[in-house]
């Protein structure tokens, strides 16, 4: 476990959608919940930041500190190129911080690529890890549920399925707080004999690693939101389209509803009165809870909060990025992987992903 003194956090605090005061309001909220041995180091241009810090109280907050960064990465920029460009950027900077060691975690709410690229190429893949995955924290009937890749490799193979199973599966314990995560498939049916050939093969080596995860098989659509298992695992085209759609359905349901308790009085007297349980479904499907989706399979802690997050979310998922600190997520992630990659290579015809040299 890490040194609870050494949580320091960089935050790029110009990649919001709202605007770098909704970050400013997230680390307030963060510090304030914390147990006072944490610490966070915003990037961004100061002249915007230091008149936040101070409305908001925290200028001279030992705690806080801010790294100026003349450039920004737009959320419609290429993420190569722009990290290339603009290697003052705020979110560069943030996960260069990672790098050299000064923080522990770095959290953007900034451009998905370019967030992912930067931490692939200044972090690295662990040993072993050959594609990192984006994992997702989502609500379903009776509790919560973690599910990847939701974005970050859309062109998976059957060995990024299993390192995924392990790094969602310690995810999950973290986050969660399941001790044996329930890891499943997703596929077109639970039969083993349905699915394409990536399913197929990617079945039977999440069979081989044997007690590494906790593996009940595949699962389809209808199982995911009924608490058969604890991480979904999916190539990343598949969870990115999943995840904005199911989204998508939310907002829609939601505003279905409201038009439909607006046609007339009745309507809205029973509304008023099945108002806690409509504070209650809220509550439970609220995204601000687990906004933080970290970016797993690499030799450092990036977390993505979303471009849209509120002040609580930010607080959020800095708050996810303390724990994967406490935690020590890298290396007991990378202690399975290496596990399972010597399982895996005991296989006969088993390609395993070679160690990614610093």
């Amino acid at each position: 476990m890490a040194d609870e003194i050494s949580r320091t956090i960089a935050v790029d605090a110009m990649g919001s959608d709202r605007g770098p005061e909704a970050v400013v309001e997230g680390i307030k909220i963060a510090l304030g919940n914390s147990d006072g041995k944490l610490s966070v180091t915003l990037t961004g241009r100061s002249e915007e930041l230091e008149p936040l810090l101070k409305k908001h109280g925290l200028s001279n907050d030992e705690r806080v500190s801010v790294m100026h960064c003349s450039e920004v990465i737009g959320m419609d920029e290429k993420p190569i190129k722009s990290i290339k460009q603009k290697r003052d950027s705020s979110l560069v900077r943030a996960v260069e911080l990672v790098k050299l060691g000064a923080c522990h975690a770095a959290v953007s709410c900034g451009n998905t690529g370019s967030l992912m690229a930067c931490g692939t190429i200044k972090l690295r893949q662990m040993a072993g890890v050959e594609r990192p995955a984006l994992a997702s924290v989502w609500p379903s009937r009776e509790q919560h549920f973690v599910m990847l890749d939701v974005g970050a490799n859309p062109t998976t193979k059957p060995e990024h399925h299993v390192h995924n199973a392990i790094l969602g599966s310690h995810f999950c314990r973290l986050t969660l707080g399941r001790d044996k995560p329930r890891v499943g498939l997703l596929s077109i049916g639970t039969e083993e004999s349905k699915g394409h050939e990536l399913i197929q093969s990617s079945n039977e080596k999440l069979r081989s690693i044997g007690d590494l995860i906790n593996y009940v098989g595949p699962i389809e659509g209808f199982d995911v939101f009924e608490n058969k298992v604890d991480v979904v695992l999916c190539d990343g085209f598949t969870g990115n389209v999943l995840l904005k759609t199911c989204e998508a359905l939310f907002k829609a349901f939601r505003s279905i509803m409201k038009d439909e308790v607006k046609r007339n009085p009745v309507r809205m007297a029973g509304a008023l009165l099945m108002r806690g349980a409509f504070k209650d479904v809220k509550h439970r499907l609220d995204p601000d809870r687990y906004c933080g989706a970290p970016l797993l399979g690499l030799q450092g802690n990036v977390i993505k909060a979303h471009g849209s997050a509120s002040a609580n979310a930010i607080a959020a998922a800095v708050r996810i990025a303390g724990e994967f600190i406490e935690y020590d997520m890298t290396r007991h992630a990378a202690e399975d992987i290496s596990k399972a990659n010597a399982l895996l290579a005991s296989v006969k015809n088993v390609p395993v992903a070679e160690p990614v040299e610093e």
